[in-house]
């Protein structure tokens, strides 16, 4: 596959078109298989496979953002490309986001790397023989980065994609109480408080939950959510500490292996706080910053009703071909 550049057809030079578009316009999905996975905890994770592995060729594990599933957009045109090229896939489901409401009161949060790691350690048992490599879009990009750099040159995963992620979550949770960014926190935050609520109405884990249904309404942005539901339920003292633990961008000092980093300056989910400095990079990262893309979107042709995209062929590039 040759590399192309980026460059958004004139169409598609609003962030929103490159944001909302690619949502309307969902090619089909491949057929999948799911495998579960059960914690020691008592919880479980989905993973959706594409295709059986062989043993020895490599193996990419797709992260999925807020709310997300291998039902997104972003997974169905990578899963398919990849299928081109008979490459086996699977989709990390986040907890409660596999079609499948999960059995504990906590969920998943922007950085929950243990889960992630769990997945991958089942994968390198699994198949010992067989590269990982990862790709994390948004709020699943964070956790993979924050993953990288934790885990130094203990990851893992061989090598990695990082998507428009909120790598400081402080940041894009302002940023998206503005403008028309609150139609995304809006659509975002509906579905995270329904999550909530059918907690709240099973009798086991209601008693659990940190919020009564009374008090889920008046949850509007994210900043009252992951005050209110994710701190508290996933250990951490309130939202402030909650993005500062959870956040991806002071991890990329240490990542050891090779990973590419995507953002798009006019993301509107973002702001300049998420791009790093060259000194806040280690060695091992590639930063790419557009001008234009949106937010997991990065529309670089064909026409509105059926768009050619950038990510995927730059994924494979990267993953497969580097």
């Amino acid at each position: 596959m040759t590399q192309r550049s980026f460059t958004p057809p004139w169409w598609a030079r609003n962030p929103h078109v490159q944001t909302i578009l690619p949502v309307l316009t969902k090619v089909d999905r491949p057929a999948l298989t799911r495998q579960r996975l059960e914690l020691d905890d008592g919880d479980f994770i989905d993973l959706d496979w594409l295709a059986k592995p062989v043993q020895g060729a490599p193996i990419v594990v797709l992260v999925h953002g807020l709310e997300g599933s291998a039902d997104s957009h972003y997974a169905r045109r990578l899963l398919t490309l990849l299928g081109e090229h008979k490459v086996s896939a699977l989709v990390h489901h986040h907890r409660s986001c596999s079609g499948v409401t999960n059995r504990l009161a906590r969920s998943y949060h922007s950085g929950d790397t243990q889960d992630l790691h769990t997945t991958l350690s089942q994968l390198r048992k699994d198949y010992p023989d067989s590269p990982l490599l990862a790709v994390g879009y948004s709020l699943g990009g964070n956790v993979l980065a924050k993953y990288m750099g934790e885990q130094g040159d203990a990851s893992l995963v061989d090598r990695a994609v990082v998507i428009s992620a909120p790598l400081q979550l402080g940041a894009c949770a302002t940023r998206l109480k503005h403008g028309f960014s609150k139609v995304y926190q809006s659509y975002l935050i509906k579905q995270l408080r329904q999550k909530v609520r059918d907690k709240l109405a099973l009798p086991d884990l209601s008693a659990q939950m940190p919020v009564t249904q009374s008090e889920v309404e008046s949850l509007t942005t994210f900043h009252q959510f992951d005050d209110r539901v994710t701190a508290p339920l996933h250990g951490f003292d309130g939202v402030e500490d909650y993005y500062t633990r959870a956040s991806g961008l002071p991890y990329l000092s240490q990542v050891a292996k090779p990973t590419l980093v995507i953002h798009a300056q006019d993301d509107p989910f973002m702001t300049d706080e998420v791009i790093p400095s060259q000194e806040a990079l280690s060695p091992q990262v590639t930063y790419e910053l557009h001008q234009q893309g949106g937010h997991v979107g990065f529309i670089d042709g064909g026409h509105p009703l059926k768009p050619r995209y950038y990510l995927e062929q730059r994924i494979v590039h990267f993953l497969l071909e580097a």
